[in-house]
C-alpha cells in the first residue's frame, strides 16, 4: 500500500512500486485529466507537478514519489499560477482537439508559478516536449503571456 497526497486529498493505493503515476492517477485514484499520450515521455500529454515541478507521469514510478505533493490538472486550477493559466486557455480559446491541453496547461503553470513575468526563451524552454498535433502553439504561447500580466 502506498500513501500519496493528490491535489490535497490523502489517498491509499495498493499498487506495485514501479507502476506508473499515471496508471495510478487514472485507474486507481479515477482523476482521468492527465492523458496518455506517447508512454515514452516525448509528448507531455501526462505532465502532472511533482512537488510543485512538471514531471511525465507516464514513466514516474510510484513507488519513487515519496511524500512529495502531486497535483493534476484536476486541482492545479486551486493555485494562482494555474486558475491564471486556465482562464487564460479559455479567454483565448486555445483548445482545438484538446487532448494535449492538460499538459500544456501544467507545463505553463509550473513556469509561471517559477517566473511571473517569461520571456520567449523561459516559454520555448518550459514548454518544450508539449506536443500539441493540431499545431495550436501560437494561441498557447499567446495565453501563457495572458496569464502572466
Amino acid at each position: 500500500m502506498l500513501a500519496l497526497k493528490v491535489n490535497g486529498r490523502d489517498y491509499t493505493v495498493d499498487a506495485p512500486d514501479d507502476m506508473p503515476l499515471l496508471w495510478v492517477l487514472r485507474d486507481l485514484i479515477k482523476l482521468r485529466g492527465t492523458k496518455f499520450g506517447c508512454g515514452i515521455a516525448q509528448c507531455g500529454a501526462c505532465t502532472v507537478h511533482l512537488g510543485g515541478e512538471p514531471v511525465r507521469s507516464c514513466v514516474l514510478p510510484v513507488g519513487s514519489v515519496g511524500g512529495r505533493a502531486i497535483t493534476t490538472i484536476e486541482g492545479v486550477g486551486q493555485t494562482e499560477a494555474g486558475h491564471k493559466v486556465q482562464q487564460a486557455w479559455l479567454d483565448l480559446e486555445v483548445v482545438q482537439c484538446g487532448y494535449c491541453q492538460s499538459g500544456q496547461i501544467m507545463s505553463a503553470a509550473a513556469l509561471l508559478g517559477r517566473e511571473a513575468q517569461p520571456d520567449d526563451a523561459m516559454i520555448d524552454a518550459a514548454m518544450a516536449g508539449n506536443i500539441c498535433r493540431c499545431a495550436t502553439y501560437v494561441r498557447i504561447r499567446a495565453a501563457i503571456k495572458a496569464a502572466a500580466t
